[in-house]
């Protein structure tokens, strides 16, 4: 299977899964249950605000906007590692696996551009109450995603074209899913260029972004301090979540970079398998708990589209009794 056809092969093996296959049945089972939980999560918030004009202000949108993200992400992971769990051999072609490396990266960087333009947004609607409507038009929202997703597609895309040009030598991706790195490292010529732009992006998406957040967090405490104990628990509520899942998803990425990089051998290799899908896993399966469906408003709405009949059959009955 060792299929190296220069300068692309057809098809890469993935090592990554080891000991997985001994019990391929119940990995693929967690698996798929956790995606339909992340599908049917994220579709309901979207839903709810897309079909609600109460929760179609700057707030909600965004919140959307991270659910989108989320099963982007999902989909560019999940199929494929059933898919390869219920295999014999765990492949993937040369193309697919180029499209899984791109699917993956825009969406990190999606997450983290997100978030950093929700951190704005909270910094206007705590520090500017009475500007907020006027600075955060629908407009102005959706310019601000539309710029959210552009910035990490185009600089991805720079570095990808950079990655497809590189023949390849080998067909061995050493993990689970397709990343860019795995690809570059299989490259038979030098890959100084790609490695300097990678680290470009690293501090333009991975440290510029929550570096933005914090300062942006700094001057909301700021504005809380002298504030009134109302204003301190409104901020508190709505950045809590948000910082939460900032430093979850910097950590988990962080953690990947470093073990993959320097491909520690000191964990266990399930521990290892954990850590370098939890920015896949978890922000997509958390957010619209930390988000959406801790919201009232939300919460409201689901509830309401969920139960459609019974709402109206209760109002049916009770037109009844008083007609009797």
């Amino acid at each position: 299977m060792e299929n190296s056809t220069y300068p692309y092969p057809s098809m890469l093996r993935m090592i990554g899964f080891g000991e997985m296959t001994a019990v391929k049945y119940l990995y693929s089972i967690i698996a798929f249950v956790g995606y339909v939980m992340i599908i049917l999560s994220n579709v309901a918030v979207i839903t709810a605000v897309a079909l609600h004009r109460g929760l179609q202000e700057p707030m909600f949108i965004f919140i959307c906007a991270l659910c989108i993200n989320g099963l982007y992400g999902s989909t560019a992971f999940f199929p494929s590692l059933i898919a390869n769990l219920l295999s014999e051999i765990q492949t993937v072609s040369y193309i697919g696996c180029l499209t899984q490396v791109f699917c993956i990266h825009t969406y990190m960087g999606c997450e983290l551009t997100l978030l950093a333009v929700m951190a704005f947004d909270r910094y206007v609607c705590i520090c500017n109450p009475l500007r907020y409507n006027s600075i955060m038009s629908l407009t102005t929202v959706f310019k601000l995603v539309a710029a959210a997703w552009l910035y990490c597609i185009i600089l991805f895309t720079i570095h990808f074209i950079l990655t497809i040009r590189l023949p390849l030598c080998g067909s061995v991706i050493e993990k689970i899913y397709c990343d860019n790195w795995s690809v570059v490292k299989l490259s038979c010529i030098n890959t100084a260029v790609n490695n300097i732009f990678g680290l470009f992006i690293t501090a333009a998406l991975i440290m510029l972004m929550p570096v933005l957040i914090l300062y942006t967090y700094l001057q909301i405490i700021r504005v809380c301090v002298k504030a009134s104990e109302d204003t301190r628990a409104k901020a508190l509520q709505t950045c809590t979540p948000h910082l939460i899942t900032l430093m979850n998803f910097v950590a988990d990425v962080l953690f990947e970079i470093l073990l993959h990089r320097f491909k520690s051998t000191i964990l266990p290799y399930e521990l290892r398998i954990v850590m370098s899908v939890q920015f896949l896993v978890v922000p997509p399966l958390l957010n619209p708990l930390i988000y959406g469906l801790k919201m009232k408003e939300i919460r409201v709405k689901i509830a309401k589209f969920l139960r459609p009949k019974s709402i109206t059959a209760q109002s049916m009955n009770t037109r009844n009794v008083w007609a009797l």
